[in-house]
């Protein structure tokens, strides 16, 4: 299943305008970063945490109420997609990586220099138009990924190629690379519907599981598929030391990856073989049962919500997060 065979007409025309909009949002005075945040935006993406926000603001309206979402939810939409693109930028300048959704990364196309400036303007863009949402709740909430951001990467790199980590360390690596904006992002679009405290945390909670499944799924398609699928090199996170559940619970029946981390892959076949390893074990269905521990939680969860058009949406995404792997 791909995000395209997801039906959105609840929220198609948002996602239109939220394409639009996002454009005009990157503008910047120096034409070479207006060029490199422009380059990012045409490349596209999923849009996937703009589309959580979007059905989770539908989701949250008090039924008495008008069932349009203020122009506020989709605000937040777009400083949701701004965040997450500003952290690719600066994840493509740690992990050297030379494409991102099958087009050259900032950093490969212009310098390391611009990416990371361009990196520091979209996260300056997103601060600027969180604040203008006049909504100290949701500023708090929302900035505080950013923080997240920073954490989650100065603790993958202290445990670059570190196989005795466990897994929890590294459940809690991938809340912060991933979770924690599309939770607070949930929580933000429930702040702004005015919603309880109760449901607040309820659909911030949907959002960190449906974030976790996501980056585990994610970490079992740098091992299982080709580049061309992926839009950025196979075998990345291995290359550069970010292990992954896979290869952890692959560890537990094949001990001659031991060698191959110890070495850091440094051999030009040894990601290939490692991988061929990591496949020939129970560790890929191991890691996708995590994913689906993590996916059945947030759909657990959106049962206990309103009932309503965007339930059904919401749980189409997660059969698609957790069937990215057919």
């Amino acid at each position: 299943m791909t995000i395209t065979q997801v039906n959105f007409e609840l929220i198609n025309n948002d996602l239109t305008q939220l394409n639009k909009n996002l454009k005009k949002m990157v503008s910047a005075k120096h034409p070479i970063l207006y060029a490199a945040a422009k380059h990012l935006f045409n490349a596209g993406g999923k849009r996937i945490r703009p589309s959580i926000v979007l059905l989770i603001s539908k989701l949250t309206i008090d039924s008495t109420c008008t069932e349009s979402i203020l122009p506020e939810h989709k605000r937040l939409a777009e400083i949701t997609e701004i965040i997450h693109t500003a952290s690719l930028v600066h994840d493509d300048v740690i992990d050297d990586c030379e494409t991102r959704r099958g087009i050259d990364t900032v950093h490969n196309k212009f310098n390391t220099k611009i990416a990371v400036l361009a990196g520091d303007f979209l996260f300056a863009q997103s601060s600027w138009y969180l604040a203008n949402l006049n909504n100290i709740e949701v500023v708090k909430t929302i900035s505080k990924v950013i923080t997240d951001f920073a954490e989650g990467e100065v603790r993958q790199g202290l445990i670059h190629f570190d196989y005795t980590i466990s897994i929890d360390n590294y459940i809690e690596k991938s809340f912060y690379k991933t979770a924690s904006l599309i939770a607070a992002a949930c929580q933000g679009a429930a702040m702004l519907n005015q919603c309880d405290k109760i449901t607040q945390t309820q659909v911030y909670l949907y959002g960190k599981h449906l974030g976790l499944a996501f980056q585990i799924i994610d970490d079992i398609l740098d091992i299982v598929s080709s580049s061309k699928t992926l839009g950025k090199p196979a075998g990345l996170d291995l290359k550069n030391g970010n292990l992954t559940a896979s290869l952890f619970f692959a560890l537990e029946e094949k001990k001659t990856l031991y060698q191959l981390i110890d070495r850091e892959f440094q051999y030009s076949d040894d990601i290939n073989k490692a991988i061929t390893v990591i496949k020939n074990t129970h560790g890929i269905q191991k890691a996708k049962d995590l994913a689906e521990e993590h996916i059945q939680i947030s759909q657990y969860i959106i049962h206990q919500l309103n009932q309503n058009e965007a339930t059904k949406n919401l749980l189409l995404i997660n059969n698609y997060i957790i069937n990215r792997l057919y």
